[in-house]
């Protein structure tokens, strides 16, 4: 009888470790890349750079909210004004949400073509908060990733989207800047090679125990302190692995990507999704946001807490894998 139980008890245990390996090979994507950087002109992100645009957004520009137009029109003013320095074509789209208007800074680099790699960052906060790390990160690290890309050769056209309106109360509605740039993107037949979303890019800790997940499950998989960035895509893409290998390649940041479905908490939470919407490969590069930075939404959301060495290393690794994929490589 003890026999059979324990025969029992070893096929349980078998099948759990291969349900448990099976879910890692989906999820994670486990896969290997070697540390060849690429040597781009100008290829260094300066993080005093990254420090100082992300303390002018959330410090003499807040509040970013849609209820203070005048503060959002001088974001996009200053976005508009430094992507064009570097090179950029930049045009604006504007459109109007309940008697009022907003704009996408919109800024082209390489040929003009149909096919496009876009890269956006969206400029708005949530309530009157700073909101350095969401999402003043972000666009810091977009206004980075121009100034490299006018340096470089691009085979095909790379687009820098600065979005309005991501945050609620017009989240998940056709009234997000992004939503309003993918639908015109598709009525226009243009073709995304991908879309990449960087939301929230600047706080890491090393704490062990710092690093929370949607699903208890993911904690087998995932480091407990967060101390990486996150490549995020849906359940059967490759997008997300491509990149993490790439980017792992490129600096000595810690990378990990998930692929999963977008009812878990947190997969859809940003501009990428509405790209998912209309069939465009998308991905998220993220600190994984409120499940790591405690400040997510408060007032204590200030440009002092984050790490602009590990931010630098993000936008440098973001950009050069733009290259790669422009230059089909």
């Amino acid at each position: 009888m003890i026999v059979k139980l324990l025969a029992s008890i070893s096929r349980i245990a078998a099948a759990l470790a291969v349900v448990i390996g099976l879910l890692w090979l989906i999820l994670a994507r486990p896969g290997f890349s070697s540390k060849e950087i690429a040597k781009h002109p100008a290829h260094s992100i300066d993080p005093a750079v990254l420090r100082r645009d992300t303390s002018l957004l959330s410090n003499e520009m807040a509040p970013r909210n849609y209820q203070h137009i005048d503060n959002l029109n001088r974001v996009a003013d200053y976005i508009s004004e430094s992507l064009a320095s570097s090179g950029g074509r930049v045009a604006e789209q504007v459109f109007a949400v309940d008697g009022a208007e907003y704009r996408n800074i919109i800024a082209e680099f390489g040929p003009e073509a149909n096919e496009i790699i876009v890269v956006g960052a969206h400029y708005d906060v949530a309530g009157e908060y700073p909101g350095a790390d969401d999402n003043a990160s972000g666009v810091a690290g977009l206004l980075e990733i121009g100034r490299l890309l006018g340096k470089v050769e691009l085979q095909t056209k790379v687009v820098l989207v600065a979005f309005t309106l991501e945050e609620p109360p017009f989240f998940r509605s056709d009234k997000m800047g992004s939503a309003v740039y993918a639908k015109s993107l598709a009525e226009s037949g243009v073709d995304v090679r991908l879309m990449i979303a960087l939301e929230m890019i600047g706080y890491f800790t090393e704490e062990k125990g710092t690093q929370d997940y949607p699903m208890q499950l993911l904690r087998l998989y995932y480091p407990s302190s967060g101390d990486f960035i996150a490549v995020v895509d849906q359940l059967m893409s490759t997008q997300a692995q491509r990149m993490k290998a790439s980017m792992t390649g490129a600096s000595d940041l810690p990378v990990y990507s998930i692929n999963a479905p977008s009812f878990i908490p947190g997969v859809d939470f940003s501009d990428h999704m509405n790209f998912w919407r209309y069939g465009y490969p998308a991905v998220m590069i993220t600190d994984t946001a409120f499940y790591r930075n405690r400040a997510y939404h408060t007032d204590e959301d200030r440009a002092e807490r984050l790490d602009y060495e590990r931010m630098a290393q993000v936008v440098y690794g973001v950009f050069d894998y733009v290259v790669k994929l422009s230059n089909g490589r």
